[in-house]
């Protein structure tokens, strides 16, 4: 009798990237985390990513990345899937993170490749692969040139296609052109997500199967309502909340995106605005210009059926 092997998942709808919650002593705040989580899981997002760079990876301690992604698994309850970036700076280092997200029970990771280095197209390909056969959990590859100088290409993302265990794409290249030229290379090998919020109805249009938001965590209702908007058709309805979201959106692709976001949940009661030196809280006009986009948006917030 052949044994049965599993299929890997197919990931599509809002995959939330969440921020670490943090005290002012930047201490982890795990009773926040998991009051932040359940908020999500009751939007109806369809997964939930930590320890991204929303997440501060780089500034956690290895313990503390474990540690959240171990009471991220625990609050989710297996209702929602778990997913847990992976920003090390060695391949070993990629590997053994890897093997412990798996064996606290993550149900998959976000990778990216090594942010020290800027590798050519054989490292990066090298990279991945050897990640990917060092595990069975399944993989959303993160590409992001433009915070992280390595471009994965649509004909890399073909080579890659034979990994069984890859199964979705974070585009955040920032070039919707990109979405479809992936679909012309790989078809549907992949769930394609986006990862730049302010390009998420484009991305919709286009033919995307997921979206890993940001600014949304901190409007969990309206973000959710909106990816269901464009699963359904209804344009109309979708470009006038877009017109909306849209100041809050970019919130999100700026550099500081962990403070503004971070500022946004705290201002909309779901969480602090904490985050870990080197990063500091907003101060001065910089923090008076974004209170005024976040207050007008909480302000004008739409009523959802």
């Amino acid at each position: 009798m052949k044994k049965r092997t599993q299929s890997p998942p197919r990931w599509s709808g809002v995959f939330p990237a969440i921020t670490t919650q943090l005290r002012r002593d930047q201490s982890l705040d795990l009773k926040a985390q998991a009051r932040h989580i359940e908020a999500l899981i009751d939007s109806g997002v369809s997964g939930l990513i930590v320890c991204g760079s929303l997440g501060e990876n780089q500034a956690l301690d290895p313990s503390e990345k474990r540690e959240v992604v171990r009471h991220a698994v625990q609050v989710a309850g297996g209702r929602i899937p778990v997913l847990s970036g992976v920003a090390e700076s060695s391949t070993a280092a990629a590997i053994d993170y890897v093997a412990d997200v798996n064996r606290i029970g993550g149900d998959g990771v976000m990778l990216m490749p090594p942010m020290l280095y800027r590798g050519d197209t054989r490292e990066t390909l090298q990279f991945f692969k050897t990640v990917a056969r060092s595990t069975r959990l399944p993989i959303m590859i993160y590409n992001n040139p433009i915070s992280y100088f390595n471009d994965v290409t649509p004909a890399m993302f073909d080579e890659l296609s034979s990994i069984r265990n890859f199964v979705a794409l974070k585009e955040s290249s920032g070039n919707t052109r990109r979405i479809t030229d992936l679909r012309n290379t790989v078809g549907d090998r992949y769930s394609i997500f986006t990862g730049v919020d302010d390009l998420v109805l484009e991305g919709a249009i286009l033919g995307i199967d997921g979206w890993v938001a940001g600014t949304g965590i901190a409007f969990p209702r309206e973000n959710q309502h909106f990816w269901n908007l464009t699963r359904e058709g209804r344009w109309e309805e979708a470009r006038a909340l877009y017109r909306w979201f849209t100041p809050l959106l970019h919130l999100d692709v700026h550099s500081k995106f962990v403070q503004y976001i971070k500022l946004a949940v705290q201002e909309c009661g779901l969480g602090t605005e904490w985050v870990r030196s080197p990063r500091l809280p907003l101060e001065g006009a910089e923090r008076k210009e974004i209170l005024g986009i976040i207050h007008d948006g909480i302000a004008r917030r739409p009523r959802i059926p």
